[in-house]
């Protein structure tokens, strides 16, 4: 799985190129885990590439938002569309993210 890092104003910013299922979740997550321990600033993750996603990158996204979260840090979601957002609803995870159109939005309110 191909994922770039972006630092925008104190904000790192992960971009998944591929949809979060099975071995490519697994890749997210780990990329998420050094991006989480090695960065102190709040993250963003553009969902714009990710046309699917299964249990186990929804898993990856939780455990991310609640390891910033317990270091006083933020995640948000940009560009997740309507499928991502009412999966999220489904599974009763919605809340746990911070939503925005864009990066650039996202770093306004962070």
């Amino acid at each position: 799985m191909n994922i770039d890092q972006e630092y925008h104003d104190g904000v790192t910013v992960v971009i998944p190129h591929e949809s979060l299922v099975g071995e490519d979740a697994e890749q997210f997550g780990q990329a998420l885990t050094t991006v989480l321990a090695e960065d102190p600033r709040d993250v963003i993750v553009d969902a714009t590439n990710i046309a699917q996603i299964d249990s186990k990158g929804l898993e990856m996204l939780v455990d991310a938002t609640e390891q910033l979260i317990r270091s006083g840090r933020v995640l948000k979601l940009t560009a997740a569309d309507q499928t991502l957002r009412e999966i999220l609803e489904l599974t009763e995870i919605a809340s746990l993210f911070e939503y925005a159109d864009s990066v650039d939005f996202a770093d306004e309110g962070i």
